[in-house]
């Protein structure tokens, strides 16, 4: 079984790397980090890199693709020779996955119209843009396609995925084998419990949280 996580400039680091190292747990799995160009791909922040082994045209059929997002998503959504890849590749995925805006990838490549989804909180208007319909909850699926919403919540659709793929024993294994038992210092993890003046504060930046 081979799950492709997709890298393009400016992703979100725990994007991939939250369902990766759920993901890779799992038996028999090959996980590969691939993008349109193989090597290091910067994220977010310009201070880490993640190196994509394989380019696209190397992985023509994962049978689980997982897209992150970062404020790079409009510029990869603005490149036709990777929406083409998510479209051919889409069609023998036996699961399609985001965490956080790579919903909004998935959706401007036309693979979530009419679909139910979700993003990160700041991002969930702009899915109506690629014909999905926005939901505001920590994991969604909608037939085959599966989209977390914020960074945090990849390792929650790793956990999903684990549970469909290889069965909800071994996924509870690997939670425990990661020690995956959230206790949050501060009760401002979503925008319904975050005091309003942090949740304006970050309103006013979304186009530098999110990429223009």
């Amino acid at each position: 079984m081979q799950i492709a996580v997709l890298l393009y400039d400016r992703f979100t680091a725990l994007d991939a790397v939250g369902p990766y190292e759920v993901l890779s747990r799992l038996p028999g799995a090959e996980v590969v980090f691939t993008a349109v160009q193989a090597g290091p791909v910067r994220t977010e922040t310009g201070f880490l890199s993640l190196v994509a082994e394989a380019s696209t045209a190397e992985v023509p059929a994962p049978d689980v693709l997982v897209v992150p997002g970062g404020p790079g998503q409009p510029a990869a959504s603005a490149d036709p020779e990777l929406l083409r890849w998510l479209r051919e590749v889409d069609a023998g995925t036996v699961w399609t996955a985001s965490v956080c805006t790579g919903s909004l990838l998935l959706a401007d490549a036309g693979l979530l119209a009419g679909r139910r989804a979700t993003s990160h909180w700041l991002g969930l208007d702009r899915l109506p843009a690629g014909g999905a319909v926005p939901v505001a909850e920590r994991v969604v699926t909608d037939g085959r396609y599966v989209t977390a919403a914020g960074v945090s919540a990849g390792i929650d659709l790793g956990l999903w995925l684990a549970a469909r793929l290889a069965g909800e024993r071994t996924a509870q294994a690997i939670q425990l084998g990661i020690e995956y038992d959230p206790a949050p210092l501060f009760d401002a993890g979503s925008p319904a419990s975050a005091p309003p003046e942090l949740v304006a504060a970050l309103r006013a930046r979304r186009a530098e949280l999110l990429g223009a």
